[in-house]
């Protein structure tokens, strides 16, 4: 079971900071664009960004295990919510 930051490699982070930079982001965008709804660019800025954070989050949760719970990612077996350090963590 994994327990430390020393404990997994570099990929793990570089990968999760890229997710949540994208995250901001993709927050930032929501915001704007609820008050300019007629933004064309910026549709289609949050519409790229949106599916790049689907594909890293995807390849992210392959070899780490999910991201979120209740439903939002699947587990391999066995269960994965077990391992530490969750997503949150670190």
């Amino acid at each position: 079971m994994m327990s430390h930051k020393a404990d997994l490699d570099p990929q793990f982070y570089e990968m999760l900071e890229k997710l949540q930079a994208l995250d901001f982001v993709l927050v930032e965008l929501n915001l704007f664009l609820d008050t300019h709804p007629d933004d064309l660019a910026s549709i289609q800025q949050y519409n790229q960004l949106a599916q790049e954070r689907s594909q890293l989050a995807n390849h992210f949760q392959q070899l780490y295990g999910p991201l979120m719970n209740f439903g939002h990612s699947f587990s391999k077996f066995p269960w994965e919510w077990s391992k530490v350090p969750w997503p949150w963590q670190v």
